[in-house]
Parts: C-alpha cells; sequence; structure tokens
C-alpha cells in the first residue's frame, strides 16, 4: 500500500496517514499531494472495510462572508476544518472526496478567520479503491503546540485591548473602520522579511508585517467590533497581495491598510509618513485601479461611497469655494497635519492648484506659512498639503 502526502499552504497545514481501515481483501490504495510538488511516501493500515466515520461538525461561521458565499455541502467541509482546526485535532476524515471543494472551503475558512495564527496550511491524505477515490483525510499543519497556543493568545489579547480602548462597539460602523485602519498605520511597520509575517503574531507582537499580516490583523480587529470583513487576495501592481472587504452600514467597500501607511520626502530630503485615507472605503472601480482580485472568493461590485473618507470628513470639492477650501487648510495648518483635497473632475483640481499654489492664496489662510509641502496625485484627482 502507498501514500503519497502532500500539503496546502495558505494560512494552516499537518498531517499523518493513519485511519479506519480495518482489514480488506482487496487492495486499498492511499495518495496525498503537497503544495510544494515534493512527495513521500508512507504505509497505509491493511483494512476489511471503511468506517466512514462522520467528522464532528460546529456551525460556529453563519454570517461570515465567505462562509455564505459557500453552497451547503461546501459550508459543510468548512465546518469540519475550521472545527478541527480550533480544537488543535491531528487529523480528520473530511465529508467529501472533492478536492476542489476542500480547497475552495480551506480557503473561505482562511478569508473570514484572520486570527487562526498557530496554522499555516494543511496536509491533505486521498485514499483510492482500484481508480475510485474512497475518502480525504485532511491535517492542519500547526506551527506550535496547544499551549505555545494559548500563551500566544495571551500575549495578542494583551495588545489587543490596549489599542482597542480607543472605540466602542456602540460608535458608527464609519468610526471603526477608521480607527482600525488608522491603527494599523500607526502601530504596525511594512518589513519585506519580517518574521511570523502571514499571521497576526507580527502585527500585535512584534509591530511588523507585509500585506497579509494587515489583512489578517483587519479582519480580526474589525470582527472585535461587530464589522463583517473577508481577506481579498490576488495582485496589487503585479506582485502578490492581500487586502480586505468589509461592510458599512450594510453596504461593501473594499480596505487596504498596507497602502495606508504612506509617506513623502520635503525639500530637505527628509522623509515624513503620513496616513494615506485612499484605500480605506473603495469601490470596486477604485480598488481595480491598483488590484486585481484572484477569484478565489466571490466579490459584490462595491459602488456605495457614503462611508468614502473625503465624503465623510468634507473634504471631497465638488465645487469651486476658496472660502470653504480655505477654511479647511487653516485648520490643517493650525494642527500640523496633513489634509487631501479630493477633487470631483480635473478642472476644479487645476483651479486649486494654481489658486493656492502657483498663486499663493494659500497665504491668506494659513498665517505665517513660507513654504508649501504638497503631493499632487493625478489617478485620483487629488492635492495633498503636508502641513506636519
Amino acid at each position: 500500500m502507498i501514500a503519497l502526502l502532500g500539503i496546502f499552504t495558505n494560512a494552516c497545514s499537518s498531517y499523518d496517514l493513519r485511519d479506519l481501515l480495518q482489514e480488506d481483501t482487496e487492495n486499498i490504495e492511499s495518495e496525498s499531494v503537497e503544495d510544494n510538488q515534493n512527495q513521500q511516501k508512507a504505509e497505509a493500515p491493511a483494512a476489511d472495510t471503511w468506517q466512514l466515520e462522520k467528522p464532528q461538525r460546529e456551525q460556529l461561521s453563519v454570517g461570515k462572508y465567505a462562509y455564505e458565499h459557500l453552497d451547503e455541502q461546501g459550508q459543510v467541509i468548512y465546518d469540519e476544518m475550521l472545527t478541527a482546526i480550533l480544537n488543535h485535532e491531528e487529523k480528520i476524515r473530511l465529508s467529501t472526496t472533492d478536492l476542489d471543494l476542500m480547497r475552495k472551503a480551506y480557503t473561505a475558512v482562511c478569508g473570514d478567520y484572520g486570527g487562526l495564527f498557530w496554522v499555516e496550511g494543511y496536509v491533505f491524505t486521498r485514499y483510492t479503491k482500484g481508480e475510485e477515490l474512497v475518502s480525504l483525510e485532511f491535517a492542519p499543519k500547526y506551527t506550535m503546540s496547544e499551549e505555545e497556543r494559548k500563551i500566544t493568545q495571551a500575549q495578542i489579547d494583551e495588545v489587543v485591548e490596549i489599542w482597542m480602548n480607543g472605540i466602542s462597539i456602540n460608535d458608527t460602523d464609519y468610526d471603526k473602520a477608521k480607527y482600525v485602519y488608522e491603527l494599523l498605520a500607526l502601530n504596525t511597520e511594512y518589513v519585506q522579511d519580517a518574521t511570523d509575517s502571514q499571521n497576526i503574531i507580527s502585527v500585535f507582537i512584534k509591530q511588523q508585517t507585509v500585506c497579509q499580516g494587515y489583512a489578517c490583523a483587519v479582519q480580526y480587529l474589525l470582527g472585535q467590533l461587530g464589522i463583517q470583513s473577508v481577506i481579498v487576495s490576488g495582485t496589487a501592481l503585479g506582485d502578490a497581495h492581500a487586502w480586505n472587504l468589509i461592510c458599512l452600514d450594510g453596504e461593501y467597500y473594499y480596505m487596504d491598510a498596507t497602502w495606508g501607511n504612506n509617506g513623502y520626502r520635503n525639500k530637505e530630503g527628509l522623509e515624513t509618513s503620513f496616513i494615506d485615507y485612499n484605500y480605506m472605503a473603495m469601490t470596486t472601480a477604485e480598488m481595480m485601479m491598483g488590484h486585481v482580485p484572484d477569484g478565489e472568493i466571490e466579490l459584490p461590485e462595491c459602488t456605495a461611497v457614503m462611508n468614502n473618507y473625503y465624503i465623510k470628513e468634507g473634504t471631497y470639492i465638488e465645487e469651486w469655494n476658496p472660502e470653504w477650501m480655505g477654511a479647511i487648510l487653516s485648520d490643517a495648518w493650525t494642527q500640523g497635519q496633513v489634509v487631501t483635497l479630493r477633487f470631483s473632475d480635473e478642472i476644479l483640481k487645476k483651479q486649486a492648484f494654481q489658486y493656492f499654489i502657483e498663486e499663493g492664496y494659500i497665504a491668506d489662510y494659513c498665517d505665517g506659512i513660507t513654504e508649501v509641502n504638497y503631493i499632487e496625485d493625478n489617478m485620483w484627482k487629488e492635492i495633498s498639503f503636508c502641513f506636519n
């Protein structure tokens, strides 16, 4: 009897080849395929009959985005996998022999649960009788023991409690999203080679992460505040990337916290960081300007704009009103902040640029200003005034 072993990674993984086979006069073959294409051989028990015990299943994810977009059978497999992961089980036999369904269900689990820091993929083993696939085993690949998991979770909980002191479950959905977006931009550094970068350990314990860590943390924190969200995978500017789909006041938006932490250099060459709110609550059209989802999770067409940062904060300019814009600039100047004006069309942006910057009328609103650091963004039709 031959068992070929395989690992799939995406946010969880690990497995062994013991099962419920009892003596069988027929030849039973067990096979599993690894994500890295490496194949190992393992011994499958001699058997007589298959004891197809139904895996334990807990329905924990009703209302979760990716879960709700699976069919009924997919939800069953999702529940089985999630239950095994949460219970730190070594392996389970799935209620399916459909490999595509298994992979789809696992992707959905990882999309809905950004807090599964103790797993990094899985190994599956398939058992065949002749040419017939008769059973699939699923084993999470754990990165730590249950005791280590408990210790790490306590460390994460301690940090999260401190970070979330400034927001309440009773605040508006917009305020919750803005708070989490700013929280991650101000407290987490993007570091390409950060350790544990594919999970929330990198964010809450080490404060250094990459896009996957940011996306997991967004899902985890918004979940604490009762906001539905899911992790979206794909590419951004041609590179592998992860971001989020979030639901605010019953309408969907995209959030990319990785790109929220931006910066600029002044004329002396000094680097100054600021929060870029373009990526806090995007429509599908805005998201697609730089992002391409991989299609693994069904996504809605996002057209809502009422929770767009610039509309909500009153810095979206739809008509020429220099006094209004001047008041916004004056307030930002007084507080030493970066403020971004987004314009409804290019003509308005050019008019504002000429008036405030080229003709210098910004001095009428910003007392004592002698130079202007600004960023002009033609794609978003924006001018950012950097007073920090």
